[in-house]
């Protein structure tokens, strides 16, 4: 079986050796990069599994590759950052990131992170899969929504990740615990909040009155249920 393939992106070097290091003796393959054109570049050729990223480089906007990424690519993507505000970590979530790693780190910490992205409590569904449900097909491999008059709205790796868990467990409460549990990250109020604005999104791709959502329900102190019918297909 193949290795998994993590890309790092930090242009601090002694940092990419930590991590390269690291997760290779963790039997993790590894691509490192100090420039995010360099990064994107290596995009172009292979899509790795999970991705490291540092907010602070010198040729990018951190904050803004990251959303690209979620939104263009089927890779995890973890923030790798010396910023520690709760702001800082809510927004990287906000814009799709699938977990926030303060520096500095444990390095065992970040296996144990990538580990956790990489677990997939999955019911035999396969990545390739599609589901169609309440006039709406979700296509996983190429990440969009497509609706009955075959208009497509695409949707991040994190976004993808709730989809997926709501179509597997339809009309079954799912609490947010097992949310957590299921799809990794910290737990705690920016778990919490990543989860709300991941839910809010879906609802608005899918056309859902906030006020009184059809398919996705939210029981107060409790979690959320989604109503749809679901088909998987191949």
């Amino acid at each position: 079986m193949t290795q998994p393939l993590v890309t790092i992106l930090d242009d601090e070097p002694e940092i990419r050796r930590i991590l390269t290091d690291t997760l290779e003796e963790a039997g993790f393959r590894t691509q490192s990069f100090a420039r995010a054109r360099e990064f994107e570049a290596s995009l172009k050729r292979v899509t790795p599994d999970v991705c490291l990223v540092d907010l602070s480089l010198p040729d990018t906007d951190g904050l803004a590759l990251v959303h690209r990424l979620a939104l263009e690519q089927g890779a995890a993507v973890i923030i790798i950052s010396g910023r520690a505000q709760v702001q800082d970590r809510v927004t990287g979530l906000e814009l799709g990131a699938d977990d926030y790693i303060t520096k500095p780190f444990d390095p065992a910490e970040v296996v144990a992170r990538i580990r956790a992205r990489l677990r997939a409590p999955r019911t035999g569904v396969q990545a390739t899969d599609v589901a169609r449900f309440n006039g709406w097909t979700a296509q996983f491999d190429r990440y969009v929504l497509i609706d009955a008059e075959g208009v497509e709205t695409p949707f991040s790796h994190a976004e993808g990740e709730v989809l997926r868990l709501f179509l597997e467990s339809p009309k079954r409460l799912i609490s947010r615990a097992q949310m957590q549990e299921m799809l990794g990250g910290g737990a705690g109020d920016s778990f919490d909040r990543a989860m709300d604005v991941r839910i809010s999104r879906l609802r608005t791709k899918l056309g859902e009155d906030p006020k009184n959502p059809r398919l996705i329900k939210t029981i107060y102190g409790a979690g959320y249920i989604f109503l749809g019918d679901v088909e998987w297909r191949q």
